[in-house]
């Protein structure tokens, strides 16, 4: 890879770092990091302008640097990267607080339309769906995803009807905004991952909000708290609750890692932990239910709040 950065950015590196399939160097006591990009080549334009408006805003995403050939994107090994620039104080991070205030900054207009992500139960039907061929191609070789992947899928079907339900009922107002979100939230959340500029897109603003509490409940941080908090200092509609929840449901944590195992990225022992917190994680959602119906009564799942922890 250092004869790759060579040859299309003209960098000399005498150290690369990596991690997976990101690359991390220092030059000229600036931190880079060389990272694929997934995307469609039609949302960079989009994606440079979210990056030109906050910059506007006084909050400064790594910047992606174009190679020798005037492009941002270089394809390695018939694989598309990007080379970032790191934000200073990228170390620092940003709260589930800042998160919320940061996301009001940039909401949704036409020239960012290329970036604008709301249409979860399609997705997610389409994602569950492929899932399900895949496992029916598997074999008996995966036996921990074989033995549990029905489970999550269950309750990935339930977060689809729960959306589903939603948009029957309720119909979104200006008090639901559509603003800077992005494809996933860590806990803890880092500059180094939220002003990945890769990374934007835009989305109801319970997106965050949800990925950033399942990600906390799995690093062994129970979120609960930050929910209430949330909830006590920001104004939601049914509309948007009903929606937070619906995500909160969803196994994003469990597919993530599954997608990985199956493009030989991490093994299946990643997934026990995830398996064996099964049953604290229904008691979250039972009582992220009760907690959210304090002001909004939003839909019930019968199982799930019938069933003794």
């Amino acid at each position: 890879m250092k004869e790759s950065l060579n040859y299309y950015y003209n960098l000399n590196i005498a150290e690369l770092e990596n991690n997976g399939q990101i690359y991390s160097f220092k030059l000229n006591n600036q931190d880079f990091y060389f990272v694929p990009f997934t995307r469609r080549e039609e949302e960079l334009k989009d994606i440079l302008n979210v990056s030109q408006e906050l910059n506007i805003k006084g909050l400064y995403p790594h910047t992606i640097i174009p190679n020798i050939f005037g492009s941002l994107i270089t394809n390695v090994y018939n694989s598309n990267y990007c080379l970032l620039s790191l934000c200073n104080n990228y170390k620092d991070e940003i709260s589930l607080e800042d998160i919320i205030k940061i996301s009001a900054m940039l909401t949704l207009n036409p020239t960012k339309s290329s970036l604008y992500r709301i249409s979860w139960n399609k997705l997610w039907s389409d994602k569950i769906d492929y899932f399900e061929y895949q496992i029916s191609e598997l074999g008996k070789e995966k036996i921990l995803i074989l033995n549990s992947i029905s489970y999550y899928i269950g309750l990935g079907e339930n977060a689809i009807n729960y959306v589903s339900s939603t948009l029957n009922k309720y119909k979104p107002s200006n008090q639901d905004k559509i603003c800077l979100s992005h494809r996933r939230i860590n806990y803890p959340n880092y500059k180094l991952n939220y002003l990945n500029p890769i990374s934007f897109i835009f989305d109801y603003e319970i997106r965050d909000i949800a990925e950033y509490l399942k990600s906390a409940f799995f690093k062994d941080d129970y979120p609960l708290n930050y929910l209430k908090q949330t909830l006590k200092t920001n104004q939601f509609s049914i509309f948007s609750l009903s929606l937070l929840y619906a995500r909160l449901l969803y196994p994003t944590y469990y597919f993530d890692i599954y997608e990985q195992i199956m493009n030989k990225e991490e093994s299946e022992e990643k997934l026990i932990p995830i398996i064996e917190k099964i049953p604290e994680y229904e008691k979250f959602l039972q009582e992220a239910y009760y907690e959210i119906n304090k002001y909004a009564p939003i839909e019930r799942i019968e199982w799930l709040l019938k069933k003794e922890l």
